[in-house]
């Protein structure tokens, strides 16, 4: 495998987990919300990644989670399955289930919280590529694991078989550009900011951005559509405004401002009438002053009204 072996561009949010106020799996939420992010042109999704707070998952809710998003959306758009684990036996039922329920790939980062080396990281992926069928995105993610994989250590990863794509959501952009231009032709390449470098990016092959939370709806996906029509000033308007919500929402490096990045998205989308619900422990919803500094910018944005 490699890029050409997937369809995946665009917007390609990873999407949130609704649960209950008690922590329960809430699947009429989780359809709704589906059923939205379907008619809002997304160009695939990711289910079951760090804004699905897969760390809370247990393989029987994860279970019944790629079952109905397969029912809901197998073959309509491209679906990626969050299979991060601590070993990569894990990583490995987790892929089956997503290959049993439609899925087209697994995003996958390196074993959270150990911090492996090099060396450890590329004998983790190996086995993980070993014992998958499904097409492989490795996931970048320093916030998440404390590493930022090298240049080098990505070109390693991007040749194992099935390894079709990266993530890399690292803060740092030279480090970003560095691996776009030199792995570009061998694998696809997420993680463009939404902005000037972002519409260039993409002229010069970038794949796209698989974003969290899908907040903006349809003007996500239209940021790509309008580069690929070639229509600048319209991404760059949309473009504009995402970034006025990451500056305000997001540190730096991708983590939330005034809670964690599930709570703020959970509540963006429950403040928009649609089925964010609540983050699960040991995550908790934002307090008074964050659900505030949430609804402003979504009043700034045009939204919601005042």
């Amino acid at each position: 495998m490699d890029r050409h072996s997937v369809q995946w561009r665009g917007y390609i949010p990873a999407i949130t987990t609704p649960f209950t106020g008690d922590g329960a799996l809430d699947l009429d939420a989780l359809d709704r919300l589906l059923g939205w992010l379907h008619q809002e042109g997304m160009h695939g999704i990711i289910v079951g990644g760090t804004q699905g707070e897969w760390f809370t998952i247990n393989q029987a809710e994860r279970k019944q989670l790629m079952q109905a998003v397969g029912r809901k959306l197998s073959g309509k758009i491209p679906l990626i399955a969050g299979c991060s684990g601590y070993t990569s036996q894990e990583v490995a039922a987790h892929a089956k289930l997503a290959a049993d329920h439609g899925f087209s790939g697994i995003l996958v980062t390196p074993p959270p919280y150990m911090v492996p080396t090099d060396r450890e990281i590329l004998a983790f992926y190996r086995e993980v590529n070993d014992q998958v069928s499904l097409p492989i995105c490795v996931y970048n993610w320093p916030p998440g694991t404390n590493v930022d994989m090298s240049l080098k250590l990505l070109q390693q990863i991007a040749e194992l078989s099935n390894v079709v794509a990266i993530k890399n959501s690292t803060a740092d952009l030279r480090h970003f550009v560095d691996v776009f231009f030199a792995l570009k032709d061998k694998v696809r390449v997420f993680g463009v900011p939404m902005n000037d470098l972002g519409i260039l990016l993409v002229q010069q092959g970038a794949d796209g951005t698989m974003g969290a939370g899908a907040v903006l709806g349809r003007e996500l996906p239209d940021y790509f559509n309008a580069i690929w029509d070639n229509d600048i000033p319209r991404a760059r308007r949309l473009g504009e405004r995402n970034e006025v919500l990451m500056r305000a929402w997001f540190n730096t490096d991708y983590t939330g401002r005034f809670g964690s990045a599930q709570a703020i998205f959970k509540a963006a989308l429950n403040e928009l009438g649609l089925p964010g619900g609540y983050p699960r422990r040991p995550l908790l919803p934002l307090e008074t002053e964050g659900v505030r500094a949430v609804r402003q910018i979504l009043i700034q944005l045009g939204k919601l009204s005042a």
